[in-house]
C-alpha cells in the first residue's frame, strides 16, 4: 500500500467514524439507519483502501458508543466485520454494482441484526410499520437492520456511487495517481 492509498484509507475511516458519531449523538438506536453506510458502495471505485477505511471507521464509531454497553464488544467486533464483508462484496461485484449493493445490505442486516438486539432490545417497527409481536427478537432485529441497510447502502449508497461514476471525479483522481476501478 503506497502513501496515497494509506491517505485515502485514513480519509474514509475518519469520514465514516465522524458520520457515525454525529448521527449517534442525535439518533435513536433501535432503528439504525446509519447514514455512514452510504459510503460503503464507494468500494466499487476505490477498492482496498476504501474497504479498510470503512472497516476501521466502523470500529472507531462503534467503539465510541458501544464500549460502555454490556454487550458492546459485539458491536465493536462484528460491526466492522459486517462492513468488511459488505464492502468486499461490492468491490467483487463492481461490474454489477446494484447487485453488490443489495448483497452488501443483506450481509450487514444479517450480521448486525443477529446481535444488535442484545444492545438495544427488540425493534418494535420498521420505518413506522409495526413488526409482528410473534417474531423472535433476533428475527425482528435482522429484519429491521436489513431494511435500514437497504435504504442506506442500496438506495443512498448506490445513488452516491452513480454520482461518483457519472461526474468528472474519476479523471482528476486518476490524474493524481489514485487507482480507481470504475471508469465513466
Amino acid at each position: 500500500m503506497n502513501s496515497k492509498n494509506l491517505a485515502l484509507t485514513a480519509v474514509f475511516a475518519a469520514l465514516y467514524a465522524v458520520l457515525v458519531i454525529l448521527q449517534g449523538i442525535s439518533a435513536a438506536a433501535t432503528i439504525q439507519l446509519r447514514i455512514a453506510d452510504c459510503l460503503i458502495p464507494l468500494a466499487a471505485i476505490f477498492g482496498l483502501p476504501h474497504i479498510i477505511g470503512v472497516t476501521v471507521g466502523c470500529f472507531v464509531g462503534n467503539a465510541y458508543f458501544s464500549a460502555s454497553l454490556q454487550y458492546g464488544i459485539f458491536d465493536i467486533v462484528f460491526g466492522p466485520i459486517a462492513n468488511l464483508a459488505a464492502a468486499s462484496l461490492i468491490f467483487k461485484l463492481r461490474k454489477k454494482p446494484l447487485v453488490g449493493c443489495l448483497l452488501g445490505a443483506f450481509t450487514i442486516g444479517l450480521i448486525v441484526g443477529s446481535y444488535l438486539w442484545l444492545l438495544f432490545g427488540a425493534p418494535e417497527n420498521l420505518f413506522g410499520l409495526k413488526l409482528p409481536a410473534s417474531l423472535p427478537v433476533w428475527v425482528a432485529s435482522i429484519i429491521s437492520i436489513t431494511g435500514s441497510s437497504l435504504v442506506a447502502v442500496t438506495i443512498l449508497g448506490y445513488m452516491l456511487l452513480k454520482v461518483f461514476r457519472n461526474s468528472n471525479i474519476i479523471k482528476p483522481l486518476k490524474s493524481r495517481g489514485l487507482q480507481v476501478y470504475l471508469d465513466e
